[in-house]
Formats: structure tokens, sequence, C-alpha cells
């Protein structure tokens, strides 16, 4: 018997003359995962969106796709209305874009439950499954979220709400594009047995789009290895892991942060490329000319802390009495303390929810602490004026989780990148002017923007034109262009591929051994804050429960709960 539910030959795209994916074949069966990895703009969510019909009117779609009986490419409007969600679901890349920001999270999966009315009937009332397919998911107090605001939640909770919502009507096929990107380990690694069981469950067949290699060792049944629109490879899980024939796949395999080791540089896939081909080495991180510091480097001073966090927390009230007087209380950071030195990298890592970005933004006093106390260089933060707070804000910069809404959708890259300079020049000292006159406005973002992997030209590019991993590079770019003395890295590459991830940390490493930055360096990452990280705090539940250097904490973990992060790392054994 043919268990095959989805048949794809010679499926190509085009955005006018530019052909963005070129005939790609495939078959999906059931009850197995297609895995579909490859660079940023490689093709792998275009070809995946052309399945839904979800590509805007400009798209020229041509080939055959065949869900059973079904051509999906001869599908209307309406034909693929009745199949999205029933037949074929998705989990989008992005969940912060992709929930309706005005709508309670319980009633967007509702939504999706009441359009297909014809499923078959179930005797448990729908907000009632709702809720179990959110506790399912591993949602804490789903009651609570399901009548929660998208901006009252986690940006992995938000991804959970999003399985949710493509789980509700058990399809044959789940697209799931980068599920897990937003997800701490422990839950990606339950996430992805979840998926794994429903799909052994009830036959589902599934394409999992990512570019975390680790992550599809765990998952695939087969993988498909796309580049610039084309399959380059692909095969067994198996073979393409640990016998791959093409240098390109070599090349994002090799360049994973390793666990086992520390190099001073990561390998990138051109790097790989221009070696296996005796091509010179070129980055595209390289700058024309090296960039002038708006800042002079600062004298390595290991002994005398930046800043200093004692007995820090952030209390969030969650329900208020007639008159205003606070109910309930949430502690989402309890009383951490911490030395931040110059020219180092702190990592925090841990699960979300457990209050990294908030204790984060808490010290850059972008959020108020409700007791305890911040220091820097010595100086108190706590009773600085607004004013104050603002001429310090050059030398305090972030790097936001999210790099679609942290991006005004209203003004080119390079003016978002050069507005910094704008907001703080009378912040900036005579001595800095200098600098800057050196080496006009316009320069400066250009230089920097190739050193963060951007070519130039895209200065006058609006957000909307660039992909999520370039959107980020801009974010990145923005926070270092004022040459600051502390950055917090909020997963500031989770939405980066592997390859562009070596590029951007190889930087970030690069500009704080010349600059001597300083970094707080968020993520749920545990290979890359191994990489990143001189020493690592664990974060449970608001606590720091753990620390230490790298090489200790992976090897000899004191805590069940820090072992437990190191057990959910996805490995390709």
């Amino acid at each position: 018997m043919d268990d095959t539910i989805l048949e794809v030959k010679d499926l190509s795209v085009a955005f006018g003359s530019n052909r963005v994916v070129q005939n790609i074949n495939y078959t999906l069966r059931r009850g197995r995962t297609l895995g579909i990895v490859g660079e940023s703009g490689s093709g792998k969510s275009v070809s995946s969106l052309a399945l839904m019909g979800l590509l805007p009117k400009t798209a020229s779609v041509s080939g055959s796709v065949r869900l059973g009986n079904t051509d999906l490419l001869a599908l209307d409007e309406d034909g693929f209305r009745a199949i999205r969600g029933h037949r074929i679901s998705m989990i989008f890349q992005e969940p912060m874009t992709s929930l309706n920001p005005v709508q309670k999270c319980g009633a967007q999966v509702l939504e999706m439950l009441n359009a297909h009315p014809d499923n078959t009937p179930s005797p448990i009332p729908p907000k009632q499954r709702v809720i179990e397919l959110f506790r399912e998911v591993l949602l804490p107090r789903p009651e609570k979220i399901f009548d929660s605001y998208p901006h009252e939640i986690s940006g992995g909770q938000k991804q959970r709400v999003m399985i949710a919502m493509a789980l509700i009507n058990h399809p044959d096929i789940i697209i799931a594009d980068e599920p897990t990107t937003a997800l701490d380990v422990t839950v990606q690694k339950t996430i992805l047995e979840l998926l794994v069981s429903l799909q052994q469950k009830h036959g589902i067949g599934i394409i999992f789009i990512t570019h975390d290699l680790g992550v599809i060792a765990q998952i695939a049944d087969d993988i498909m290895v796309m580049y610039r629109g084309k399959v380059v490879e692909q095969g067994p899980a198996d073979q393409i892991l640990h016998h791959p024939r093409q240098p390109y796949t070599q090349g994002l395999l090799a360049c994973r942060p390793p666990l086992d080791s520390h190099p001073r540089r990561l390998p990138t896939v051109e790097e790989f490329l221009n070696a296996k081909n005796n091509r010179p080495p070129h980055s595209p991180l390289t700058p024309s000319q090296p960039l002038s510091p708006l800042t002079p480097p600062l004298p390595h001073s290991p002994l005398s802390p930046l800043i200093s966090v004692r007995d820090l927390s952030v209390t969030y009230t969650l329900k208020r009495n007639l008159f205003g007087h606070p109910l309930q209380t949430l502690k989402g950071v309890d009383g951490v303390s911490f030395d931040i030195f110059e020219g180092e990298t702190l990592g925090l890592v841990g699960e979300s929810g457990c209050g990294k970005t908030t204790l984060g933004r808490a010290m850059l006093r972008l959020i108020d602490h409700s007791d305890g106390s911040l220091s820097y260089r010595g100086r108190s933060l706590d009773t600085l004026s607004p004013h104050e707070m603002r001429a310090l804000r050059p030398k305090l910069q972030i790097i936001f989780q999210d790099p679609y809404s942290s991006l005004n959708p209203r003004i080119t890259i390079g003016d978002a990148i050069a507005e910094p300079l704008r907001v703080h020049r009378k912040a900036l000292t005579a001595k800095t002017e200098a600098l800057q006159s050196q080496l006009p406005a316009d320069d400066l973002v250009r230089d920097l923007m190739q050193q963060v992997g951007l070519s130039p030209d895209w200065y006058s590019r609006y957000p909307h034109e660039l992909s999520g991993g370039q959107r980020q590079r801009v974010c990145i770019a923005r926070a270092l262009i004022l040459r600051p003395e502390l950055v917090v890295c909020d997963e500031s590459v989770s939405a980066l591929d592997v390859s562009v991830q070596a590029q951007v940390l190889n930087l970030l490493n690069d500009l704080k051994e010349h600059y001597r930055f300083t970094y707080l360096f968020i993520t749920h990452d545990l290979s890359v804050v191994h990489y990143m990280a001189d020493r690592i705090l664990v974060m449970q539940k608001g606590k720091v429960v753990e620390s230490g250097t790298p090489d200790d904490l992976f090897r000899n973990p004191q805590t069940d709960y820090t072992r437990s992060l190191l057990d959910a790392i996805p490995r390709i054994i």
C-alpha cells in the first residue's frame, strides 16, 4: 500500500525574472519527517508557502504538488481555505508577528477550530479542548494563557500557542517553519518529542524547516539541503549528517559551535567552500576600512566590575482590586546578585520565562526593579533621573530578541542604524565628536553594515525587504554604532542560520577583543553560550541556581536543573 501523502515535482517559484526556487522534487510519506535545511534565503520557507497558497500574487509558481488526489497548484483561494489548517497546517517561523496582538491567545486557537466545523465532533467543549492542548504543549497556567494577549506571554510561550494552533484540527501534514527557534532546549526537546508522538499516533507527515542541524538530527527521517533555491543534496538523515557528499553540506555541519572544544574562531560556510575549492579566503564581514571607535578602547581591569547587581528583584502585578492595590503578584526576578567585569562575556541561560530577559532589561533601567540595587562603575543607577540616565545610554546598549518588532518599518535600515548617533549627539564627548568628524555618519553606517554582513548598497532598503536574519544583523549594527561599554545581547543570534550565526559570533568576539566590549549574553542555545561566555549564570524561576566557567558547568554540573538543560542539547550522534 502506497503511504505517500504529498508528492512535489519540479516545483519552481519566481518573482518577476528572479527564480527563488528551482525545480525541487521530494515525496512525503505518512508518519515520516522530511527535514529541509539551508541558509537564510535558500528558498526553504518560500517553497513551503507555495504548498499552502500563501505566496503573494506577484509570485509565479510552476510544477506539480499533489496532496492525495488534489493538485494544490490548481486550487483557487476557496480551495486553499478548505485545506489550510485542516489537511495541512503550518507552524510559522515568527510567533511575535504571526499572532494577532488584539485577540486573546485562546480565541485565536478557537478560531482555527471553528473554521472547520465539519471535523469529527468531540464530546469535549471547544474551550476545554484548547486548554488541554495548551497543557499538552507545556504552556504554564493554560487557563490563564487562554485569556491572555500575546504581549502578556514570553516569546517561547507564543511559539507554543502557534504549535497548538497547528495541531488543533489533527492535520495530515504539518509544515514546521523553524518551530523551536524561540524555545529553550528543554522545551524544544519536549516539543520535538510531542511532534513525534502525535505523528506516530495520527500518521502525520511533517516537513520540518530549520537551520539547526542538531534539531534535524533528532526528528528527521530524510533531509533535503537547499542552497540558492536549488536542492544540492538529499537522502536519509543518517547519510546526510554523517557522510555528506557536497562541500556546502559539509560546511553547514562544520560551522556549528562545538561542545567538546573551544576554537578561537568558528569556520563559516563561505570559508569552508573556498578552502575546498582552493579559492582565496574572503569574508563578507571584512570592512572596507578600519572602523574608528566612537569611544577609545578602555584599559582592561579584570578586578573592577563594570556593573554590579545586588539582590535585584522585579515584581509584576497580575491582579488588582477595585482601588488599584495588588492582589496577586509574580516575581520575574528574585534576589539576583552578580558582577560583570570589563571585557568579559557573561552568559545567562535558563528556560523560557525564567527571568533572563527581564533581568537584562532591568539592568539597563528599561523596566523598573522593585528591590535591590544597580551600580555602573561604582555609580548607583537607582537614583539617576531620566535625563541623567539618557546621558548614560550610549554606554549601555541592547540587541533585542525580536528583529521584526524592534525595527521601525517606516525608516530605512541605514537610517535605523544611524539613529543612535543623532539621538545621542549631545551626550557624545568633544573627543568623540572629533573622531566622528573624521568619518561621516553615512560612512560609519555603511562600514558597520559591511562588518555585520550587510551590503552597504542596502542602506535605503526597508525592513520588510530583508529576511529575519538580515534584520537581526541590522539590530546588531544599531546597538554597536556608538561603541558602547556594555551590550546586552538578548537572543541576538537565535534568528540566524548556523552559517550567519558563526559569522556574527566571530564578529562579536572580534569587536570585544578590539574595543574591549563587555557582553551580557542571554540565550537558550547552550552550544552558543559555551563558545561565547567567560562565565555562565544559570537561572530558574527568577533565581540564579548555579554559576561557573563553561567547562566547569558542562563537565560537572552541580544541580539537577543544569543537568537537565545539558541533557536536552540536540546533538548529532
